[in-house]
This record gives C-alpha cells, sequence and structure tokens, in this order.
C-alpha cells in the first residue's frame, strides 16, 4: 500500500496521533528496535525494524487478517507458527479471557515472541514445529524469505538448528483440553504433514481454523488440508490470505 493509503489506514485503526506514531515508528527507523503501543494491549509491542516483522504487524493490526466474527467467545486457542507473537497478541486483545498456546521454532522469533507475551500469564510459549509425529526438525531458511518465512524438515539426528517436533495431539494433552476453539496455522508448508495423517482425534475437536497455506513453498499444501476437512462439517470463508474454516 502506497504512504497516503496506510497512514488512512493507521489513523483509522489507532486514531490520529497514534496512528501517525506508530505509521513513523514503522516507516523511519530503518535498524534496531521499534517499541509500539497499541490500544488494548497492556504493555508495548517489540519489532525488529525489519521489512518482516513491519509487515506481519500491518497484516495483523492494520488489515486485521486474523478479525473475523464468531459466534462465540473462545476459551483455548493454538497459534502454530506464532513468529514473534502479533497473532497471539491480537488474540489476546479481542478475546481477553482466553488461554493461548503460542509455537514456534526458530530461535530469534522465539526469543522475540517470549518478550512480546511476557506481561500475560495466559499466553504459553512452546519452542518447537508443528508436525504430525514425535521427530526431530531441523529450522532452516530454505528459500530466503527472512524472519518470517522459517521451514521446517525432518531430519535424524539434533544439531545446533533443529527442535523437537510438537503434534496438536500432545499439546491438547499437556493442557487437558478436549476441544480447541480457535486453531490458527502459519507454518511455512508444515500443513502438508500435519494434514496427511493422524488428525483424525484432533480436527473434529476443533471449531475453527484460521490457515494460511504455502503451496508456493510446497506442491499439495492446499490438497492435504482440503481433503483432510473435507471428512468433517467445515463452512470455509476467505479472508485476505488466510482461510477461515468454521465447524457446523
Amino acid at each position: 500500500m502506497d504512504k497516503l493509503l496506510k497512514s488512512i489506514k493507521y489513523m483509522k485503526r489507532f486514531g490520529l496521533v497514534n496512528g501517525l506514531k506508530i505509521l513513523s515508528q514503522n516507516l523511519f527507523l530503518r535498524s534496531g528496535i521499534s517499541i509500539i503501543t497499541v490500544p488494548k494491549l497492556v504493555s508495548p509491542i517489540f519489532l525488529r525494524r525489519s521489512k518482516t516483522d513491519i509487515e506481519v504487524f500491518n497484516q495483523i493490526f492494520v488489515e486485521l487478517s486474523y478479525d473475523y466474527p464468531l459466534s462465540f467467545e473462545p476459551e483455548f486457542i493454538v497459534d502454530c507458527g506464532a513468529n514473534i507473537g502479533l497473532s497471539a497478541l491480537f488474540f489476546k486483545s479481542k478475546y481477553p479471557k482466553a488461554q493461548i498456546v503460542a509455537i514456534e521454532p526458530e530461535a530469534t522469533n522465539f526469543n522475540l515472541l517470549i518478550k512480546n507475551v511476557s506481561s500475560y500469564s495466559e499466553i504459553f510459549c512452546i519452542r518447537a514445529g508443528i508436525w504430525n509425529t514425535n521427530t526431530v526438525l531441523k529450522v532452516e531458511d530454505e528459500n530466503s524469505f527472512g524472519n518470517w518465512g522459517f521451514n521446517c524438515r525432518p531430519v535424524n539426528e539434533k544439531s545446533l538448528n533443529t527442535v523437537n517436533a510438537i503434534t496438536i495431539n500432545q499439546i491438547m494433552s499437556q493442557y487437558n483440553k478436549s476441544e480447541i476453539d480457535v486453531l490458527k496455522i502459519d507454518i511455512e508448508g508444515s500443513e502438508l504433514e500435519l494434514f496427511s495423517d493422524k488428525y483424525e482425534k484432533w480436527l473434529p475437536n476443533t471449531k475453527v481454523i484460521m490457515i494460511e497455506t504455502h503451496d508456493f513453498i510446497r506442491k499439495g499444501c492446499s490438497k492435504s488440508f482440503f481433503s483432510a476437512i473435507s471428512k468433517y462439517n467445515f463452512s470455509v470463508f476467505l479472508r485476505g490470505e488466510n482461510f477461515i474454516c468454521i465447524r457446523d
């Protein structure tokens, strides 16, 4: 979006003064950490002054990519691919009573995630990669997408850039939940494995899925996802880059 349109959107979203202040921080400060105060959040957001962090902020807090009207108040939200925590913070601002589990595999993103959500006792962070089985995953920027594009692949041995995988079933068991209210998924192609097998316990017990598929990274992601959810009663809507799937 050009600067004028962006200015209007920021002012509409945050008010005249706050909108221009946040916009100026994002546009003109090029290095280090930007500290941004967003209405309804109890503490500031820390952004690296990089294109990726700023664009994720724009998508979530300006374009409101996860602001889909639901007929109920979510109590348990699982954020797969939490990055630096902006989606978790958005959900917390919208659903303040919700318990949120944020999963992120990449170390520098995870460290900033911890910093961003440290004021919230009901946001729990796990450094792991989402997968459909227990394995070891190598975290890499295979396609040179930067901080928002790290992907995972299974390997045989642990090393400096590996993490343990975690399954949706394990998350539900760990937090003693029989149902997920909102499952947000942005995992850079790992949705291919996630929806290819072993989803029969958790998928029919998920009320809402908000997912971005990544066929441009790995062919077959969308096919795997839609093949799985077609076995259950979901209505599908499109909002920005995300499919919003609501269990009927």
